[in-house]
Parts: structure tokens; C-alpha cells; sequence
């Protein structure tokens, strides 16, 4: 019998971060002794809160549903390097679809080959399976929308500071 404590890091941008995100951290959280949210940079995406933002919301946010095993830490550089410093065993990954899971599955066996770090994939829950923070970012680039209509993507703290970014209660 394994007795180690599984430790889960569930790595992204959260930019911003969605309520499928919320919705993975709640179901990892009955899973894993420890979930690590770990906010990462990615230098191919313009972001649009700042790490220290996004970590702030999170813990905010994990906060609220009382999940005192989750934590919430920024990081940079590689995920593999950041999972191994925190003592993670397991990297977490959300699956909306069979694209995800090509993309995903050349970093899953990436990171077993070089960090010895397994990857568990969590489906999304039906609900979240076509929302993005890409998307999201999109819709509020291009605009036209009356941005409440957001709520059903984005938690109520998220969308109330992308309203007062975006210097409006509404679009």
C-alpha cells in the first residue's frame, strides 16, 4: 500500500479564471490530499490580469468554497520544475475535448520522461466543456456585448473586476 501524501498541481495562466477552473479545483480537492493552483506565465498570451491579480482571485475564490487543502502560488519557468519544488507527484490537467487531449498527451509524456511527473486528466463537467479563458479574453477584445452575459463563464468577483478594468459596469 502507498502511503504518500499525493500532492496535485493543477498549473494555467487563469487568465482569468473560469468557473470550469473552479469547478476542476473542487473535484481535485475530493481527490488529493493537496492541490497546488499553480499561475503560470505563458509568453505566447497577452494577459490581462497580472500574476499577482490572478493569485489573488484564486485564493479569493477557493477561500469562499473552504477548500483548506488547496493553495494557490505564482510561478515561472517550467511546470515540471515548479511541480518538483513544492513537493508535487502529480500534474492536473482539464480535458474539454480531443483536441486538449492531443495537446495535452505530448506534455503529459514529456514531463514523465523528464521530471518523472504523472499527469491525471479531469474531464470538464459538461457545463464548462467549451468555456476558455482564451475565448473569454476574445469576446472582450472584440466587445459588443452587454458583459454581464459573462456570469455564466466567470465567477461573480472575476467579471465585477473585468468591469471595472474595462472602466464600465456594462458594454
Amino acid at each position: 500500500m502507498n502511503t504518500q501524501e499525493t500532492i496535485a498541481v493543477f498549473p494555467g495562466t487563469f487568465d482569468p479564471v473560469t468557473l470550469g477552473h473552479l469547478d476542476l479545483i473542487q473535484r481535485a480537492a475530493r481527490v488529493f490530499n493537496r492541490v497546488i493552483v499553480g499561475v503560470g506565465h505563458n509568453p505566447e498570451k497577452a494577459e490581462m490580469f497580472s500574476p499577482a491579480d490572478r493569485v489573488e482571485m484564486i485564493r479569493e475564490l477557493v477561500e469562499e468554497l473552504d477548500l483548506d487543502h488547496v493553495t494557490v502560488e505564482a510561478y515561472d519557468g517550467l511546470t515540471m520544475r515548479f511541480v518538483r519544488s513544492v513537493g508535487g507527484n502529480i500534474i492536473l490537467r482539464g480535458i474539454r475535448d480531443g483536441s486538449d487531449l492531443r495537446d495535452e498527451l505530448q506534455f503529459a509524456n514529456t514531463n514523465l520522461i523528464v521530471g518523472d511527473v504523472e499527469t491525471v486528466f479531469f474531464m470538464t463537467s459538461e457545463r464548462h466543456a467549451l468555456t476558455s479563458s482564451t475565448l473569454i479574453k476574445q469576446i472582450l477584445e472584440i466587445g459588443g456585448i452587454d458583459t454581464s452575459r459573462l456570469a455564466n463563464l466567470i465567477p461573480s468577483p472575476v467579471l465585477r473586476r473585468l468591469q471595472a478594468r474595462m472602466g464600465k459596469d456594462e458594454q
